[in-house]
């Protein structure tokens, strides 16, 4: 039996249909797993952003219903609920009823996603005490640029008077309560 050498590129008829086939199911698998990703990261935000606005339909309709979860917030809710920026441009004026956090995140930011369970557990610890809001800051272009939200994780603490304060970056859950203490609970 001889063993036959291809030179200069050469492959038989069998090897070029082989290297198709291959081919083809390399790009299949491709395919399969840019698809898997995108909506693994939620990059494709059509159900986040239609559950977003049943949520916050469900608090400008019912207000008090969902005390203790985190509510999301269009830019609506927020001139109602925090501060009206087209009313008052210079002057900060909160107009909520209790002390609020704002967490600006986007689907596809793991520390965002790090940070979203913390949030609930904080909405359900101090409810009644503090209101926990979401922002995402891809629907709700708008509003990150008021706060001028170039990098996510940020969480905007929002006290009965005073400035509001901002944090930076994922944070652990005690830091969370103790700036909920520090700045959000003082009387």
């Amino acid at each position: 039996m001889q063993t036959i050498l291809f030179i200069d590129g050469y492959k038989s008829n069998r090897q070029k249909k082989k290297m198709k086939r291959y081919g083809l199911i390399s790009f299949i698998v491709i395919l399969v797993v840019i698809a898997g990703f995108t909506s693994a990261n939620g990059m494709t935000t059509g159900r986040s952003v239609r559950d977003s606005k049943l949520r916050t339909e469900s608090v400008l309709l019912n207000p008090g219903e969902d005390e203790g979860k985190v509510i999301v917030l269009n830019k609506e809710l927020f001139l109602k609920k925090v501060w009206n920026y087209e009313k008052n441009p210079d002057t900060w004026i909160y107009e909520g009823d209790k002390p609020c956090m704002i967490d600006f995140y986007a689907d596809w930011c793991k520390p965002c996603r790090m940070v979203a369970p913390i949030m609930e557990e904080l909405a359900q610890e101090y409810k009644g005490k503090i209101i926990i809001y979401k922002v995402n800051t891809q629907v709700e272009r708008e509003l990150a640029n008021v706060f001028q939200v170039t990098s996510i994780p940020r969480v905007l603490f929002c006290p009965m008077k005073g400035k509001p304060q901002m944090s930076v970056g994922a944070l652990p859950k005690p830091t969370f309560m103790q700036a909920i203490n520090e700045v959000l609970l003082v009387k």
